[in-house]
C-alpha cells in the first residue's frame, strides 16, 4: 500500500509541476528548518537517503535552482542545504497539488472515527519505530 500511494502521489506531482516526490519531500523538510537550511547529513536522515545518495539529489536540485549548498561556519567540512526563493516558489506551487492528492488517495477513504483511530494506533507505534535501537532483524 505504501509504494502504491508513494507512487501515486510522486506521478501526481510529476505530472503537475515537473517535480518528483523525492524533490518535494526534500525541499519541504529543507523550508521547516531553521534559517530553512539544514545540515546535509540531518536531511539524509529526515528524507531516509543514504548520504551519498542525498548528495547527488542536492547536486541536480541545485543545478536546477531549487537549492544551493552553503557552507558551515563552524565546521569547515559540513555544508547546508539552503532553501533558494525559486525553490520556495515551486514548493509553494506544489504544496496544494500534493496536500489535495493526500486527502483524496488516503484521507478520504476513512471515517472521521476511523481516522482518530488510526492517528491512535499510530500514536502506539511511533515510539518504538523512534528507538535509536530499533531494528526488524532483531527477531
Amino acid at each position: 500500500m505504501h509504494a502504491q500511494l508513494v507512487k501515486a502521489l510522486d506521478a501526481n506531482l510529476e505530472a503537475a509541476h515537473g517535480l518528483p516526490l523525492s524533490h518535494y519531500d526534500v525541499l519541504v523538510q529543507v523550508s521547516h528548518a531553521p534559517g530553512q537550511r539544514m545540515r546535509m547529513c540531518e536531511l539524509a536522515d529526515g528524507v531516509l537517503l543514504s548520504r551519498s545518495g542525498l548528495t547527488r539529489l542536492v547536486d541536480r536540485m541545485a543545478k536546477d535552482g531549487l537549492l544551493e549548498r552553503c557552507a558551515c561556519e563552524d565546521d569547515a567540512r559540513g555544508s547546508f542545504a539552503c532553501l533558494t526563493p525559486a525553490g520556495k516558489a515551486r514548493l509553494d506551487e506544489a504544496r496544494p497539488t500534493h496536500l489535495a492528492a493526500v486527502r483524496e488517495l488516503f484521507l478520504q477513504t476513512f471515517t472521521d472515527d476511523e481516522l482518530a483511530q488510526l492517528a491512535g494506533l499510530w500514536q502506539r507505534v511511533l515510539p518504538a519505530a523512534d528507538a535509536p535501537d530499533a531494528s526488524c532483524c532483531d527477531a
